[in-house]
């Protein structure tokens, strides 16, 4: 049996004692050097310190207690950072990050100007290849190693995937790819029980060890150039071979894909991993190492939660629950609760997911309406034409998605959706700025590349309530919708039981005033709100980015010196070009400002951080307000 770690089950209050952890902070040669005993030593010090920091800090939790072996074990064989490793998905590196210098900065991780919670170039050398999407491991890893060989290098490269993200349709590409161009690269393969395959037990092990022996290479390679001239012999041979793996092993697919197969291994027994990965990064060709984790290892509450304990929030030392006032509900669960409420009334409704069950707030759905939820894993592409084929004959798919993911089906979204004018409802979730997770996480696209595809209409409420109304108004629409809302809690708003279907294109006016109007778009209406009373500014609405509201635009323009758009989307292409779009095609002259994100990403932090850092606070919408046209800091910080 492997190593397993003594189990915890509860968080260190104090920071604990790592004196190999310390050494190797200052020098990773410490950690090349040791033995079997240290380097089983140093896991539980690795486990320890990360149980410690992230409940001081929060952040992503279970996936990186499951690779502490595996992350050391790379160290030790692999002469980083110039040989590669490429991390997929992101959120598994707090163990890698703790052992290539950046263990004291671990406190500062998501906050703003400390560590990402991914892999970031340029945050680190030993950061080879930044990752916040999943399934891009093998393609870039494959990359670095055609370039390895282009410039004569004998530089190893490893890709680590994991925690679903083989399911991922670019994931398959890139194997296929590799089976055929057949670049020196190791892929390993975290399976922490997510599908692959059944573990057989000893059987397993033991054969994998053969297979990863440089007496087994030695023998397969030599009767491969004694038989293949024998091509009946050769046949035969291959064929034992293959089917005596296939009986204790889920590889024939890999091998089938050109790649030597070798698994699965339990990916905590450290002294097998050192043992493996040292003969299988000596091969030539693509290799495949398939392990066996348990995320949350060590930890026992996210062992028996592993969903849960994905991520945590910072642990409070003494929290008063009797002074903490209720929140607002989150905006994924007043879409969950919409989706179980339209369900109840309507059999044509289907939910989909690409592998954010929880995080979009369908776990209820899932569990009241199982055969008609569908999670397709990490496959955004497969969700969106999917929708479309079933809308094709008559169901009514709603496909829950984040907008950073929804990036990664646009094809789909143009081709097979739009343009067969589909009845497909997107309901966009982390649409704007969501804080902690960053740049790759950031939903400020989708007003801006869903605002330029024909037949789409796009809803951006302004509040909790609206959201409920809009998406029982998109879904009533007979054609593609999407509605765009954001990460977090609501505003409070009270939310009303009966849905009514609001005019499609039609804003409200909330507030009357003279010279400037707001026109708002989603969720910083309160930032907007208070800007108006401050400039005594008339204050609209719009709930729509497409189509327009036309009518009381002209209107506004008409009556007003100044109008100032707002929106937690990018400037380029968003909902104030399109208002601009419309009034300069009517030959309406008025000044229009934009309070918008900038052409420039924007780093994690907390939520209020990032607006403030990209200009969205009502302070940056009054100064939009009274600014001269003439004025330099107009020019360049209002866009």
């Amino acid at each position: 049996m492997g190593y397993h770690p003594d189990m915890t089950t509860s968080f260190p209050t104090v920071k604990p004692i790592t004196p190999l952890l310390e050494q190797i902070n200052s020098d990773l040669g410490v950690l090349r050097s040791l033995g079997e005993d240290d380097l089983q030593t140093l896991a539980n010090e690795v486990r320890q310190y990360m149980l410690f920091s992230v409940s001081q800090t929060g952040g992503h939790f279970g996936a990186g207690l499951g690779v502490v072996e595996l992350s050391i074990a790379l160290h030790h064989v692999l002469n980083t950072p110039e040989d590669r490793i490429v991390w997929d998905v992101g959120h598994q590196t707090y163990p890698h990050k703790i052992l290539t210098g950046r263990m004291e900065r671990l406190a500062t991780i998501r906050q703003a100007e400390g560590l990402s919670g991914f892999p970031k170039r340029t945050e680190s050398g030993f950061d080879t290849f930044g990752v916040g999407h999943s399934s891009t491991s093998i393609s870039a890893a494959m990359g670095m190693a055609i370039a390895a060989n282009q410039q004569g290098l004998d530089r190893k490269v490893v890709a680590v995937i994991g925690d679903g993200a083989i399911t991922g349709g670019m994931a398959f590409e890139a194997l296929a790819h590799a089976g055929h161009v057949r670049p020196n690269m190791l892929v390993i393969l975290n399976d922490n029980q997510m599908s692959i395959g059944h573990n057989t037990g000893g059987l397993a092990n033991y054969f994998a060890k053969i297979w990863a022996s440089p007496t087994y290479i030695a023998l397969r390679e030599g009767s491969k150039r004694i038989l293949e001239h024998v091509r009946t012999a050769w046949d035969f041979a291959k064929k034992t071979e293959e089917q005596m793996k296939s009986l204790v092993a889920p590889g024939m697919l890999f091998e089938e894909l050109g790649f030597n197969y070798v698994g699965p291994l339990d990916g905590h027994d450290l002294p097998q991993l050192v043992q493996t990965l040292e003969a299988m990064i000596e091969l030539k060709g693509p290799q495949l190492l398939h392990i066996r984790t348990v995320k949350g290892k060590g930890f026992s509450p996210a062992e028996s939660d592993p969903v849960g304990y994905h991520a945590i929030n910072k642990i409070e030392a003494n929290p008063d629950s009797s002074t903490k006032k209720p929140s607002p509900p989150k905006y994924q669960d007043v879409f969950g609760r919409w989706l179980c409420d339209t369900a109840a009334t309507d059999n044509r409704l289907i939910g989909i997911t690409p592998a954010m069950c929880e995080g979009s707030g369908m776990v209820q759905f899932s569990q009241e309406y199982p055969s008609r939820y569908h999670d397709v894993a990490i496959a955004e592409q497969h969700a969106v034409t999917l929708a479309a084929g079933m809308a094709c004959d008559g169901l009514k798919p709603v496909v829950a998605i984040y907008s950073t993911f929804l990036q990664r089906a646009y094809d789909q979204l143009i081709h097979d959706v739009a343009l067969q004018n589909l009845d497909v409802t997107f309901a966009i979730d982390r649409g704007g700025l969501v804080g902690q997770d960053g740049a790759t996480h950031h939903g400020v696209y989708d007003l801006s590349y869903l605002r330029c595809i024909p037949n789409m209409i796009i809803a951006c409420p302004s509040n909790e309530n609206e959201c409920r109304q809009l998406l029982h108004t998109a879904y009533q629409h007979d054609g593609p919708a999407a509605v765009r809302y954001p990460r977090g809690a609501g505003t409070g708003a009270l939310i009303e039981e009966e849905m009514t279907a609001l005019p499609i294109g039609q804003a409200v006016t909330l507030r009357t005033g003279h010279n400037v109007a707001i026109l708002n778009f989603g969720v910083l209406l309160d930032e907007a709100e208070a800007a108006a009373r401050v400039l005594k500014a008339t204050l609209i609405d719009m709930r729509w980015a497409k189509p327009l509201d036309e009518t009381l635009l002209l209107q506004v323009a008409r009556s007003h010196d100044r109008l100032i758009t707002v929106e937690e989307n990018a400037l380029a292409g968003g909902a104030g070009s399109a208002v601009a779009e419309f009034l300069s095609g009517a030959n309406i002259e008025v000044e229009i400002r934009h309070i918008a994100i900038p052409d420039a990403f924007i780093h994690h932090g907390s939520q209020a951080e990032n607006r403030r850092a990209a200009g969205l606070t009502s302070d940056d919408i009054v100064t939009a307000g009274t600014l001269t046209a003439t004025s330099k800091e107009a020019l360049t910080k209002i866009v």
